[in-house]
Order: C-alpha cells, then sequence, then structure tokens
C-alpha cells in the first residue's frame, strides 16, 4: 500500500484547498472512463462526451497521450501538478504546459510501465497536454464552475464538522473509503499501490476535493503534497441512496430522498447535481422540510447549506430500522 508518515504538527497545519486545475483533470478522467456515477454526471458525460470524442479523433498524439498518461496503476506526473492555494486554472495549467519535455516522456514510461510508443517521443508533450486541459476546462468545466464550487465548499464544510465530531482518523478514513486511512503510528495510507513509503512530515499537506468521483495524489518533493479526493456525502454513494419505502410513502419518494441524501450538509446545487431533480422541484421539496422542521440551513460564505434537524434524523433512522 502507498504510505505517507505524517507526524502531528504537519497534520494539523494541513488544509482543504480548491483547485479548478484538479476539476479539470478529475473532469477528464472521467470523460476518459465514461462512466457515471450519478444522474448529474450522466448529464454531463451526454453533453460533453460526444464532443470530447471529436477532439481526440482530430489529434491521435492526444487522444494516445490520454491513454498512456491515465495509466491503470499510475498517473503520469506532469499532468497532475500540486495544487496551489488561490491558483486560477489559468496559472495552474501554464505549469503542465512549463514541464521539460525530456520530463514528460519520463512520467509516461512509468505510467506505462513499458517504454514510450514512437508517435509520443516528441517534444510538445507539455503543449499538447495543456491545451487539451484548457479545452476540457473552456467546454465542459468553466461554465459549470461556479456551481461546482458551491458543492466543493459545501464538501470542505462537511469534512471539517466531521473533523470536529471524530478526529482526523474518521475524517481521513472517508476521503477516498478502503484507499486513504488513518494507520496509526503517524502512517497515513494514501492508496493500495505498492511503492516505497514516504516520509513528509514537516512539508505543506492539502486535501483537495473534486466533484468527478475520482482521486489521486501528487507532490512536489519535498515540500508539499496533495490528497485529491471525490466529494463527500450523496456524491460519493451516487444514485444508490436507498430511500425506505414507508419514508417514500409518507413524504413521497422524491422529497425523501432529499431528506435521506442530507446526511452531510449540501447546498441546493448540490442536490441538483445528485437528484437529477429540477432546481425548483428541490428547491420546494426543501421548503417543506423546513416547514416541517426536519431540516435546517445556514450561510457558509457563498452557500447556503442544508442537513437534517435533530427530528429529520429520528425520522430517518426510525424507518430504516
Amino acid at each position: 500500500m502507498g504510505l505517507w508518515y505524517v507526524n502531528a504538527d504537519t497534520l494539523a497545519a494541513s488544509r482543504f484547498v480548491l483547485s479548478p486545475l484538479a476539476e479539470v483533470f478529475a473532469s477528464l478522467k472521467l470523460l476518459h472512463t465514461g462512466a457515471a456515477s450519478h444522474p448529474g454526471e450522466r448529464a454531463w458525460l451526454d453533453a460533453h462526451l460526444p464532443g470530447h470524442r471529436r477532439r481526440l479523433a482530430a489529434d491521435p498524439v492526444a487522444a494516445l497521450l490520454v491513454r498512456s498518461g491515465l495509466g491503470r496503476d499510475w498517473i503520469a506526473d506532469f499532468l497532475t501538478p500540486t495544487p496551489r492555494d488561490g491558483e486560477s486554472f489559468e496559472e495552474g495549467v501554464e505549469r503542465v504546459r512549463a514541464v521539460c519535455p525530456d520530463e514528460a516522456r519520463a512520467h509516461l514510461t512509468v505510467s506505462l510501465r513499458g517504454p514510450l510508443p514512437a508517435p509520443l517521443d516528441r517534444d510538445d508533450l507539455p503543449a499538447r497536454a495543456a491545451d487539451l486541459l484548457t479545452h476540457v476546462w473552456t467546454e465542459a468545466v468553466a461554465p459549470y464552475w461556479d456551481r461546482r464550487r458551491r458543492v466543493l465548499e459545501a464538501d470542505v464544510v462537511a469534512r471539517t464538522a466531521q473533523l470536529g465530531r471524530g478526529g482526523w482518523a474518521a475524517a481521513l478514513d472517508t476521503l477516498r473509503p478502503g484507499r486513504t486511512r488513518w494507520l496509526g503510528g503517524n502512517r497515513l495510507q494514501v492508496n493500495l499501490h505498492e511503492y516505497p513509503p514516504r516520509e513528509i512530515s514537516g512539508a505543506e499537506l492539502l486535501f483537495v476535493p473534486v466533484t468527478p468521483q475520482t482521486g489521486w495524489v501528487s507532490w512536489e518533493e519535498p515540500d508539499r503534497y496533495a490528497v485529491v479526493y471525490p466529494c463527500a456525502g450523496a456524491l460519493a454513494h451516487g444514485p444508490g441512496a436507498v430511500v425506505p419505502t414507508s419514508l417514500g410513502a409518507l413524504l413521497g419518494p422524491a422529497r425523501a430522498r432529499v431528506l435521506v441524501l442530507l446526511d452531510s450538509p449540501m447546498s441546493t446545487s448540490h442536490l441538483v447535481a445528485v437528484t437529477g431533480q429540477g432546481l425548483g422541484s428541490v428547491g420546494r421539496h426543501l421548503r417543506v422540510l423546513l416547514d416541517a422542521r426536519l431540516v435546517e440551513r445556514r450561510r457558509t460564505g457563498r452557500s447556503v447549506l442544508y442537513s437534517r434537524t435533530a427530528a429529520g434524523e429520528v425520522l430517518v433512522t426510525a424507518q430504516r430500522s
């Protein structure tokens, strides 16, 4: 398994960071697999996958670069520079463009676990990667970025609340269940790959949420390390969140699903993305649940977050019993 050794001071100083570039790379991975995990992703793929495939068909080198860089066990490092706090997409993608060609080719041989294909033995790989990421940003992420940012902000609020309730061990164990977990003894498991452990005590440690259900790790040795993880709560569970039949009969299936999904605080935009319901429908369900005092809301930064009240928790728990 992949292990990072993290002392208490490094963990205490770690923080959550939002990264447009990480969101774009996660979206590129989603376009590469074409597999949606909830209705919002399905609708997004339906809208943007055809154009992405046309873009790659017109640029076979870029298509091969994507297939080679997104290895089964390893991502070519130059495609995922470690996020920086407050960095715009344009600033981040320029770091991809500035990578040394020899370094890009070396990273690809690692992700391929073998020799570099002849069409990729060229010096413009960083520029092609940056151009492709810019295309994904312009066409498929930037139009949704304000909404996605609110979803990411809501995730950070939920994680911070979880940290307050259960400490770092509980918060880390739920970043990427089954992959990321706190093992004790200063050991943080970051993935399931058998690679040499890294001592990162004293470095800057970042946790970076993305809305597509994927994740990875990145670093700028020896100073900065990041764990990129998929959004929490409903997005992590996809469309399979179980609504008890009796609760659906009581509240109506759509409204009951909204209540069930509020295991952790979420914004209206978050709920729209997960449920596939329209903004007006979600808003009406939330108003009814607020009037019934089954949910509550609070403003955090630019977001208004909804969560179950104690009464809502009792109702959901009782129906699950």
